[in-house]
């Protein structure tokens, strides 16, 4: 005789073994047909979990474990869909989840994805919001503010080998996907230096000056000590404008003007300053204002020879 015991014992039994051949639970974004059922797939009247009390052990960890397999199914469709081509195609909050999911690999990271996208307007800014604000948002841990900055560091550190290992003049393109990262949301001016070897090459990159720019706080006279230091043929000279707006302002085209000058007295040639704002900037160069001073320092020392 077959008492209850034995029933529900064999129940779970035959659970188990069927987990492995049962079809996945379809996750909610998937587009259902009428009915219920989803395109190609078999409905499922079991996707729900065990109501509180009812559900034996083996029926718990097979609800678990479908959830676990649909979670899976979805993120490892979007490493696929990757490595085929890259990020082209993937919208932004999917590209914030892969980042989250580098901390939490188990948990289902879309919803904090869309909330931090949410939050921060932007991809970009959820790569530059502090740890603290991120923490904020529901389902983002420190391991998952983990995964974000470290992306965020190894591409500002990609950017920097490229620009050290190769020319970078007459790419204006190039000096402001560099600087860009740690310039354009700065809430004060940051004016900075390239200096440059006879290839245009970046030998090294110095902060001159913090706070407002102006022809009262940037010296010449330390530009060109530093460029005589590193044995630097030439310069390229990068601020931000926290506004956003990366318009010279008259100052701005004056301070260039001066350094220009100074450095044409050592025969080290100026080859751009850039201004950086909000994703966009200004190059003096692209606009032909270097040459332009570079042509108005030819003309001051001719006159001051006598020629």
């Amino acid at each position: 005789m077959t008492n209850e015991s034995d029933v529900d014992k064999s129940s779970a039994a035959r659970s188990a073994e069927n987990l492995g051949s049962e079809p996945v639970c379809v996750s909610s974004d998937i587009s259902q047909k009428p009915g219920g059922e989803a395109p190609g797939l078999s409905p499922r009247p079991n996707c729900n979990p065990p109501a509180f009390g009812r559900g034996s052990g083996a029926e718990i960890r097979a609800y678990e474990s479908r959830v676990h397999v649909g979670r899976e199914g979805h993120r490892g469709r979007l490493r696929e869909k990757f490595l085929r081509g890259g990020l082209a195609g993937f919208l932004d909050y999917e590209v914030i989840e892969l980042l989250l999911a580098l901390g939490t690999p188990r948990r289902d990271c879309r919803e904090p994805a869309r909330a931090a996208l949410k939050t921060f307007k932007s991809f970009r800014g959820v790569l530059e919001a502090p740890p603290h604000e991120l923490q904020k948002i529901r389902g983002i841990g420190p391991r998952n503010v983990f995964g974000i900055k470290l992306i965020h560091e190894v591409s500002r550190r990609f950017l920097k080998d490229r620009m050290m290992s190769r020319p970078v003049c007459p790419s204006s393109r190039a000096v402001f996907d560099y600087l860009s990262h740690s310039l354009r949301d700065q809430r004060k001016e940051l004016f900075k230096v390239l200096f440059l070897d006879a290839k245009n090459r970046v030998i090294e990159e110095k902060t001159l000056f913090e706070g407002t720019v102006n022809s009262s706080a940037v010296y010449p006279r330390e530009v060109i000590e530093d460029a005589l230091r590193t044995r630097a043929t030439g310069l390229i000279f990068v601020h931000n404008h926290p506004s956003g707006d990366p318009e010279p302002s008259s100052c701005d085209r004056e301070i260039t003007r001066d350094l220009v000058f100074a450095a044409g007295l050592l025969q080290i040639k100026v080859l751009d300053h850039i201004v950086i704002g909000n994703n966009r900037y200004f190059s003096f160069a692209d606009h032909g204002l270097i040459e332009e001073y570079g042509f108005q320092f030819l003309r001051v020392q001719r006159a001051g020879s006598g020629g």
